[in-house]
């Protein structure tokens, strides 16, 4: 049996605005245990936009987990707090693997929900490449997804007991 080894690329925004929508936080480590178990993950690359502050527990916690953070970098005459899009690096980055890399991995899984990549996602199973996309919450899906093969789609939300964060009670000292 050949062992399967799969990449992950994952829309921050998208996973932390719609579980968060739903009271509730995905814990990294967790989430990359899961994704590694669950789908042969070997390489998970984390995508979000560049926050102005140093130190961001974030970071730490991503990096912890075994993530690859890929940040949206702002140029420092344009720092503002508006978030920025990073759909457009993250399909250079997936296609950039299948030209470069596309004999060190099987297939690939993406976590997000909205449409635009869509086109992405049926390019990858034209060409047998998707493994799953995992969408934060099932309401929110964009109806873009409706055409796509229930085999290729799952939901985070059905995970929350295997994957959300707790924070653990202190013990009081004696």
């Amino acid at each position: 049996m050949i062992k399967q080894k799969n990449y992950a690329f994952i829309d921050w925004q998208n996973l932390h605005l719609w579980t968060t929508t739903e009271w509730w936080n995905i814990d990294p480590i967790k989430f990359r245990i899961y994704l590694k178990d669950k789908y042969k993950i070997e390489k998970a690359y984390y995508f979000l936009w560049h926050v102005i502050y140093e130190n961001n527990p974030l970071y730490t916690r991503l990096q912890e987990a075994w993530f690859i953070v890929v940040f949206k970098k702002q140029m420092e005459d344009m720092i503002t707090n508006k978030k920025w899009n990073i759909d457009s690096d993250l399909i250079f980055h997936v296609m950039e693997k299948l030209l470069e890399d596309w004999k060190k991995f099987d297939k690939i899984v993406l976590i997000s929900w909205d449409g635009d990549f869509k086109i992405l996602v049926d390019y990858l199973i034209r060409k047998n490449r998707l493994e799953k996309i995992l969408f934060p919450n099932k309401k929110f899906t964009s109806s873009m997804y409706k055409s796509i093969e229930l085999k290729y789609k799952d939901f985070l939300t059905n995970l929350k007991n295997k994957i959300e964060y707790k924070k653990h009670k202190k013990k009081e000292a004696s």
